[in-house]
């Protein structure tokens, strides 16, 4: 049967031209992050991995609240607490052991301990993260794919960082954030103002481990693609690097500036730096630090070092036609 050419059919052999709402390629990048998440957050591995770090800040943001309780609820007189000491000793006293020991008092070491600690738990998330969104990509061959539609290098790299960004301040960032407005809750509301400048120490500190975790990331990925390998990788890249530093410096007597091949340490004296801390102030007062310009160059060179590494090893990816 055959179609007679009028209007209708012929005006379907002709150019029809997009009427949509063009888009920047930078969407692309929204969009592969977006992707990313979703594969992420329906992994239960993950969860258990995340609930561990919310324990931490639980650990932080209620042992706040407890001193402010104990405050109010003891009196000057002396107590004795279970045979925990040899004598009786006033509560006063209890607290001020307890803002000295755990650094519960708002002040720079109050964020700077609870990122630290929570690292300990982002390496591990991050590790899994790397092999899941971005060594899978590598293993099943799929960057051919990525790189066949109107996408450049640079945005799936900055779509795969913007992902674990996410994780990384969901972890660190956030939770400082909020611990730092939960004590001017609980001490006054004109600390936030008097402490503005730790608020904007925190969210340098968060910049800092956003930019450098996530190129870090993505390169040692490229590198090791299978879970397991890159666990062990990423981790030894941060737990070898803080015994060498501790046996050549504390050990050995060695210049402090072998401290420099710890990049955690690094990343925590320029967040200390941020923060106003000075630098005889830092802890633990035994050990000897580098300068903090110094740790920032070492931050700088290892995110140089990653994006220059990730340029050849994109670049020398064929692309489907």
């Amino acid at each position: 049967m055959s179609i007679p050419p009028d209007k209708p059919v012929l005006s379907l052999l002709r150019y029809r031209p997009w009427k949509g709402r063009f888009r920047t390629p930078f969407a692309a990048s929204e969009a592969i992050a977006r992707v990313s998440l979703g594969i992420m957050f329906r992994r239960r591995l993950f969860w258990a991995l995340y609930a561990l770090s919310i324990v931490i800040f639980l650990f932080f943001f209620y042992g706040q609240y407890l001193q402010v309780w104990l405050e109010q609820k003891l009196t000057d007189e002396t107590i004795r607490v279970g045979g925990l000491f040899p004598r009786n000793v006033r509560p006063d006293a209890i607290l001020k052991a307890l803002r000295t020991a755990l650094q519960l008092n708002g002040s720079a070491e109050t964020y700077a301990n609870f990122i630290w600690f929570e690292g300990y738990i982002a390496v591990v998330i991050l590790a899994l993260v790397g092999s899941v969104i971005v060594g899978n990509d590598f293993h099943h061959n799929s960057l051919p794919f990525y790189f066949s539609k109107p996408l450049a290098r640079r945005h799936y790299v900055l779509g795969k960082c913007m992902a674990i960004a996410a994780f990384v301040n969901l972890m660190t960032t956030i939770p400082a954030v909020v611990l730092f407005f939960e004590y001017g809750f609980i001490e006054s509301w004109q600390y936030w103002f008097d402490e503005i400048r730790l608020l904007g120490g925190i969210l340098i500190y968060g910049s800092v481990l956003t930019v450098s975790l996530s190129l870090l990331l993505m390169a040692t990925a490229t590198m090791v693609r299978r879970t397991v390998p890159l666990v062990m990788v990423w981790t030894t890249m941060f737990v070898l690097a803080r015994l060498i530093q501790r046996w050549l410096v504390d050990g050995l007597r060695m210049s402090e500036r072998w401290r420099l091949i710890d990049l955690w340490n690094d990343m925590y004296l320029v967040g200390q730096w941020a923060m106003g801390t000075a630098h005889d102030q830092l802890r633990p007062r035994s050990q000897i630090q580098p300068a903090f310009a110094e740790a920032a160059l070492a931050v700088a060179l290892v995110v140089v070092g990653c994006l220059v590494y990730l340029r050849r090893k994109l670049r020398n990816i064929d692309v489907m036609n």
